[in-house]
């Protein structure tokens, strides 16, 4: 008689197996534990962004925003429900850029105040709404030019372009954002005879 051993025969698992409940198990969780963090990735919360460039001074209305679904941190940026309606704008807020709280203030607290700048002289490219000049002021003195800084780094809240303002004798009128402690000597300056130059960024950038 053979003494070699007769291979068992394999046998299906059967529902009571308890492998094949551990597998399932198994299985599931990994299922459930990646829905989770697909839905949590997937999920975004609405905030206020600019719809256009939003400069100091501006009151922010609901006009001024459009509501955008985004994942970022909450608290920082200002959201429906929230209400900021009434409430100054302290520093240029780009378009398309979310409105941060502390970007906003209210009406009392804030430092600046638009004045026009009324040049003779071209402005350069990229001088608009948001973009930050220095101005200067330029006087003739027994024929001799001399040209003075007046302020430097303020905002633009608006140009004006007059008919015809790439011909001689054009005006064109930048109103710029001063704060209020230099508004007096900004507007002396002003008054002063001579010609008022704005100087737009480096290269031209808004």
């Amino acid at each position: 008689m053979s003494d070699t051993p007769v291979a068992g025969r394999l046998r299906r698992p059967g529902w009571r197996d308890p492998r094949l409940v551990v597998g399932l198990l198994l299985i599931s969780v990994a299922v459930i534990a990646v829905t989770g963090i697909v839905r949590s990735a997937d999920t975004t919360v609405p905030y206020y962004a600019a719809r256009h460039t939003l400069t100091p001074g501006t009151i922010l209305r609901m006009s001024d925003v459009v509501v955008v679904h985004v994942r970022i941190p909450e608290g920082v940026y200002a959201a429906p429900g929230q209400q900021p309606w009434g409430q100054v704008v302290t520093r240029v807020i780009g378009d398309g850029e979310l409105v941060p709280h502390d970007s906003l203030a209210d009406p009392q607290d804030f430092d600046g105040r638009p004045i026009a700048v009324r040049t003779n002289l071209p402005l350069a490219d990229g001088v608009e709404r948001g973009s930050t000049v220095d101005i200067y002021l330029t006087r003739t003195d027994a024929d001799e030019p001399r040209t003075e800084l007046v302020a430097s780094g303020l905002v633009v809240e608006a140009v004006d372009h007059d008919a015809g303002s790439f011909s001689a004798g054009s005006v064109e009128t930048v109103y710029v954002v001063v704060p209020r402690r230099d508004v007096e000597r900004f507007l002396d300056a002003l008054a002063t005879k001579g010609d008022i130059s704005v100087v737009g960024p480096p290269g031209g950038a808004a």
